[in-house]
Protein backbone atom coordinates (compact mmCIF):
# COMPACT_ATOMS: atom_id res chain seq x y z
CA UNK A 1 0.00 0.00 0.00
CA UNK A 2 1.14 3.65 -1.12
CA UNK A 3 1.91 5.74 1.50
CA UNK A 4 -1.13 8.17 2.33
CA UNK A 5 0.29 11.47 1.60
CA UNK A 6 -0.06 14.35 5.38
CA UNK A 7 -0.17 17.66 5.40
CA UNK A 8 -0.49 19.02 9.02
CA UNK A 9 -1.10 23.33 10.00
CA UNK A 10 0.55 23.93 13.04
CA UNK A 11 -0.80 27.59 14.00
CA UNK A 12 1.25 27.79 16.90
CA UNK A 13 0.53 30.80 19.19
CA UNK A 14 -1.17 32.33 16.34
CA UNK A 15 -4.84 33.08 16.13
CA UNK A 16 -7.89 34.31 17.43
CA UNK A 17 -11.92 33.32 17.10
CA UNK A 18 -12.54 35.24 14.57
CA UNK A 19 -9.47 34.37 11.97
CA UNK A 20 -9.21 30.82 12.97
CA UNK A 21 -13.15 30.40 12.20
CA UNK A 22 -11.57 32.23 8.31
CA UNK A 23 -8.95 29.82 8.40
CA UNK A 24 -11.53 26.83 8.84
CA UNK A 25 -14.31 28.06 6.71
CA UNK A 26 -11.82 28.47 4.18
CA UNK A 27 -10.65 24.60 4.40
CA UNK A 28 -14.52 23.46 4.79
CA UNK A 29 -15.32 25.36 1.59
CA UNK A 30 -12.13 24.24 -0.28
CA UNK A 31 -11.16 21.45 -3.38
CA UNK A 32 -9.04 19.50 -0.92
CA UNK A 33 -7.11 16.63 -2.98
CA UNK A 34 -9.07 13.36 -1.27
CA UNK A 35 -5.58 11.40 -1.51
CA UNK A 36 -4.24 13.67 1.46
CA UNK A 37 -4.75 13.51 5.16
CA UNK A 38 -5.14 17.08 6.58
CA UNK A 39 -4.62 18.03 9.94
CA UNK A 40 -4.58 21.18 11.92
CA UNK A 41 -2.96 22.05 15.33
CA UNK A 42 -4.39 25.47 17.02
CA UNK A 43 -3.95 26.49 20.08
CA UNK A 44 -4.96 24.78 23.06
CA UNK A 45 -7.84 27.27 23.53
CA UNK A 46 -9.43 26.80 20.39
CA UNK A 47 -9.41 22.91 19.72
CA UNK A 48 -13.27 22.91 20.40
CA UNK A 49 -14.60 25.49 18.00
CA UNK A 50 -11.95 23.83 15.83
CA UNK A 51 -13.64 20.83 16.45
CA UNK A 52 -16.82 22.25 15.99
CA UNK A 53 -16.50 23.87 13.11
CA UNK A 54 -14.16 21.33 10.58
CA UNK A 55 -15.07 18.97 8.14
CA UNK A 56 -15.13 15.17 9.15
CA UNK A 57 -12.47 15.25 6.41
CA UNK A 58 -10.23 17.79 8.31
CA UNK A 59 -8.60 16.00 11.61
CA UNK A 60 -7.62 18.24 14.76
CA UNK A 61 -4.37 18.11 16.52
CA UNK A 62 -3.09 19.79 20.13
CA UNK A 63 0.25 21.26 20.07
CA UNK A 64 1.11 19.45 22.86
CA UNK A 65 0.03 16.84 25.53
CA UNK A 66 1.28 15.59 28.74
CA UNK A 67 2.49 12.62 29.97
CA UNK A 68 0.57 11.60 33.28
CA UNK A 69 -3.24 11.73 33.94
CA UNK A 70 -5.43 13.34 34.58
CA UNK A 71 -4.17 15.73 37.87
CA UNK A 72 -2.51 18.62 39.65
CA UNK A 73 -0.30 19.24 36.48
CA UNK A 74 -1.53 23.06 36.05
CA UNK A 75 -1.29 24.69 32.48
CA UNK A 76 -1.14 20.94 31.00
CA UNK A 77 -3.71 18.74 28.84
CA UNK A 78 -3.86 14.99 29.43
CA UNK A 79 -4.29 12.74 26.57
CA UNK A 80 -7.93 11.79 28.12
CA UNK A 81 -9.34 15.30 28.22
CA UNK A 82 -8.32 15.63 24.38
CA UNK A 83 -10.00 12.14 23.75
CA UNK A 84 -12.66 13.61 25.30
CA UNK A 85 -12.62 16.65 22.65
CA UNK A 86 -12.77 14.36 20.18
CA UNK A 87 -9.28 15.44 19.20
CA UNK A 88 -6.96 12.44 17.19
CA UNK A 89 -3.39 13.56 17.28
CA UNK A 90 -0.73 15.64 19.39
CA UNK A 91 2.26 17.34 18.12
CA UNK A 92 5.32 16.33 19.94
CA UNK A 93 8.86 17.11 20.23
CA UNK A 94 8.46 20.58 18.27
CA UNK A 95 11.63 22.05 18.04
CA UNK A 96 10.38 25.07 19.56
CA UNK A 97 9.43 23.18 22.69
CA UNK A 98 12.86 21.75 22.71
CA UNK A 99 14.99 24.58 22.64
CA UNK A 100 12.90 27.50 24.50
CA UNK A 101 11.22 24.80 26.96
CA UNK A 102 13.81 22.79 27.16
CA UNK A 103 11.89 19.67 26.44
CA UNK A 104 14.25 16.69 26.64
CA UNK A 105 14.74 13.38 24.68
CA UNK A 106 13.48 11.58 27.55
CA UNK A 107 9.85 13.92 27.95
CA UNK A 108 9.50 13.76 24.45
CA UNK A 109 9.36 9.92 23.99
CA UNK A 110 7.47 9.39 27.25
CA UNK A 111 5.17 12.30 25.63
CA UNK A 112 4.44 10.20 22.68
CA UNK A 113 4.03 6.86 24.60
CA UNK A 114 1.59 8.58 26.45
CA UNK A 115 -0.34 9.73 23.78
CA UNK A 116 -0.51 6.68 21.99
CA UNK A 117 -1.47 4.16 24.69
CA UNK A 118 -4.00 6.53 25.52
CA UNK A 119 -5.89 6.30 21.82
CA UNK A 120 -4.47 9.48 19.85
CA UNK A 121 -1.87 9.28 17.02
CA UNK A 122 1.23 11.44 16.97
CA UNK A 123 3.00 13.96 15.26
CA UNK A 124 6.64 13.04 16.48
CA UNK A 125 9.39 16.09 15.00
CA UNK A 126 12.97 15.65 15.07
CA UNK A 127 15.96 17.88 13.77
CA UNK A 128 18.87 19.67 13.82
CA UNK A 129 20.32 23.07 14.21
CA UNK A 130 22.55 25.24 12.21
CA UNK A 131 25.63 24.32 14.08
CA UNK A 132 24.64 21.03 13.49
CA UNK A 133 23.92 20.73 10.19
CA UNK A 134 26.95 22.60 9.69
CA UNK A 135 29.20 19.95 11.95
CA UNK A 136 27.90 17.00 9.39
CA UNK A 137 25.87 15.93 13.13
CA UNK A 138 22.62 16.01 11.20
CA UNK A 139 21.95 12.37 10.82
CA UNK A 140 23.36 11.63 14.14
CA UNK A 141 21.29 14.29 16.30
CA UNK A 142 17.89 13.44 14.27
CA UNK A 143 19.06 9.33 15.22
CA UNK A 144 19.38 10.10 18.78
CA UNK A 145 16.18 11.93 18.86
CA UNK A 146 14.15 8.99 17.24
CA UNK A 147 16.48 6.43 19.10
CA UNK A 148 15.07 7.79 22.71
CA UNK A 149 11.02 7.11 21.70
CA UNK A 150 11.78 3.77 19.93
CA UNK A 151 13.22 2.64 23.44
CA UNK A 152 9.67 3.31 24.70
CA UNK A 153 7.47 2.05 21.48
CA UNK A 154 6.72 -1.22 20.51
CA UNK A 155 6.69 -1.94 17.04
CA UNK A 156 2.68 -1.95 16.55
CA UNK A 157 2.65 1.57 18.23
CA UNK A 158 4.77 3.09 14.83
CA UNK A 159 1.77 2.58 12.87
CA UNK A 160 0.28 5.92 14.87
CA UNK A 161 3.41 7.87 14.47
CA UNK A 162 3.48 10.88 11.48
CA UNK A 163 7.72 11.84 12.00
CA UNK A 164 7.75 15.68 10.90
CA UNK A 165 11.52 16.12 9.84
CA UNK A 166 11.91 19.57 10.82
CA UNK A 167 15.50 21.27 10.55
CA UNK A 168 15.39 23.99 12.68
CA UNK A 169 17.43 26.39 10.65
CA UNK A 170 14.72 26.22 8.51
CA UNK A 171 11.68 26.97 10.59
CA UNK A 172 10.40 30.20 9.90
CA UNK A 173 13.50 31.88 8.49
CA UNK A 174 12.60 31.29 4.71
CA UNK A 175 15.26 29.10 4.65
CA UNK A 176 14.07 25.61 2.84
CA UNK A 177 16.68 22.67 2.53
CA UNK A 178 16.57 21.84 -0.84
CA UNK A 179 14.38 18.90 -2.30
CA UNK A 180 18.15 17.01 -2.56
CA UNK A 181 19.22 17.84 1.49
CA UNK A 182 15.34 17.15 2.39
CA UNK A 183 15.40 13.77 0.62
CA UNK A 184 18.54 12.91 1.75
CA UNK A 185 17.37 13.11 5.56
CA UNK A 186 14.40 11.63 4.60
CA UNK A 187 15.81 8.55 3.17
CA UNK A 188 17.90 8.15 6.24
CA UNK A 189 15.17 8.37 8.79
CA UNK A 190 13.75 5.09 6.71
CA UNK A 191 17.17 3.17 6.48
CA UNK A 192 16.69 4.16 10.36
CA UNK A 193 13.46 2.77 10.79
CA UNK A 194 14.29 -0.09 8.97
CA UNK A 195 17.30 -1.22 11.11
CA UNK A 196 16.05 -0.06 14.42
CA UNK A 197 11.79 -1.66 14.46
CA UNK A 198 10.95 -2.94 10.86
CA UNK A 199 11.14 -3.00 7.02
CA UNK A 200 7.81 -3.05 7.35
CA UNK A 201 7.37 -0.11 10.00
CA UNK A 202 10.00 2.10 7.18
CA UNK A 203 7.71 0.88 4.43
CA UNK A 204 4.27 2.43 5.84
CA UNK A 205 5.66 5.22 8.11
CA UNK A 206 5.01 8.75 6.98
CA UNK A 207 7.74 10.83 7.25
CA UNK A 208 6.94 14.30 6.48
CA UNK A 209 9.16 17.63 5.93
CA UNK A 210 8.38 20.91 7.72
CA UNK A 211 10.54 24.49 7.88
CA UNK A 212 9.15 27.53 5.51
CA UNK A 213 7.19 25.54 3.56
CA UNK A 214 5.12 27.50 1.13
CA UNK A 215 2.65 27.26 -2.21
CA UNK A 216 6.22 27.95 -4.11
CA UNK A 217 7.93 25.21 -2.89
CA UNK A 218 5.66 22.26 -1.48
CA UNK A 219 5.12 20.92 -5.05
CA UNK A 220 8.97 19.85 -5.61
CA UNK A 221 9.41 18.86 -2.59
CA UNK A 222 6.20 16.21 -3.04
CA UNK A 223 8.09 14.54 -5.76
CA UNK A 224 10.95 13.24 -3.78
CA UNK A 225 10.64 9.66 -3.25
CA UNK A 226 10.71 9.71 0.91
CA UNK A 227 8.61 13.19 1.45
CA UNK A 228 5.29 11.55 2.22
CA UNK A 229 3.83 15.31 3.31
CA UNK A 230 4.59 18.60 5.21
CA UNK A 231 4.06 19.96 8.88
CA UNK A 232 2.98 23.68 8.02
CA UNK A 233 4.02 26.87 10.08
CA UNK A 234 2.65 30.14 8.81
CA UNK A 235 1.87 29.37 5.73
CA UNK A 236 -1.28 27.55 7.44
CA UNK A 237 -2.86 30.64 8.34
CA UNK A 238 -2.96 31.56 4.82
CA UNK A 239 -5.11 30.93 2.33
CA UNK A 240 -2.41 29.29 0.35
CA UNK A 241 -2.48 26.23 2.65
CA UNK A 242 -4.59 24.65 0.28
CA UNK A 243 -2.13 24.48 -2.56
CA UNK A 244 -0.04 23.01 0.22
CA UNK A 245 -2.30 20.45 1.26
CA UNK A 246 -3.13 19.85 -2.81
CA UNK A 247 0.25 19.81 -3.41
CA UNK A 248 0.32 16.47 -5.30
CA UNK A 249 -2.54 17.32 -7.85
Amino acid sequence: MPRKFFVGGNFKMNGAVESITSIINNLNSAKLDPRTEVVIAPPALYLLLARQLANDNIAISAQNVFDKPNGAFTGELSVSQLQDAKVQWALVGHSERRTILKETDEFVSSKTKAAIDGGLSVILCIGESLEEREAGKTIDVVTKQLNAVAAKLSKEDWAKVVIAYEPIWAIGTGKVATTQQAQEVHAAIRKWLAEAISPEVSEATRVIYGGSVSEKNCRDLAKEHDVDGFLVGGASLKPAFVDIINARE
